[in-house]
């Protein structure tokens, strides 16, 4: 069972001051580790600490990993409460980004979608997530 386990989403990328500021200032998850030249590998942590869950964000010096193969590459946070996910509306607006259009208009009903320095998309769900 992976129950009371730690979830982490590692993913390359070659901008990572610029999608680390994304993921920070933009929607105000934290810096929770970072790391430099570590076998040629840059990285830092993100997330919101005590959670089960945080983002890794690596460079390979010298090595180039491109955009995101799709705009339905996605990331989802379910925020219910009106007024939490007005404020990270308002956070990532001020912070310089832009709404875009879902790929899919089904995350467009209920929610808004950004797009990181690297092409991936995040959606702020306005909703709970019913299993």
């Amino acid at each position: 069972m992976l129950q009371g386990k730690i979830l982490r989403v590692a993913r390359p990328t070659d901008r990572l001051d610029q999608v680390v500021r994304f993921y920070t200032e933009g929607l105000g998850l934290h810096i929770l580790y970072r790391f430099e030249n570590h076998d040629g590998f840059d990285g830092v942590m993100v997330g919101m600490p005590g959670s089960a869950y945080h983002f890794e964000f690596t460079h390979h010096q010298g090595h180039s990993v491109g955009r995101a193969p799709t705009q339905d590459h996605l990331i989802i946070f379910y925020l219910p409460e009106q007024l939490k996910w007005q404020q990270t509306l308002e956070r990532m607006n001020a912070a310089g980004y832009k709404l875009v259009k879902s790929y899919n208009p089904y995350w467009d009903n209920k929610g808004v979608t950004f797009e990181d320095p690297d092409g991936y998309r995040v959606v702020l769900q306005n909703d709970i997530w019913n299993s």
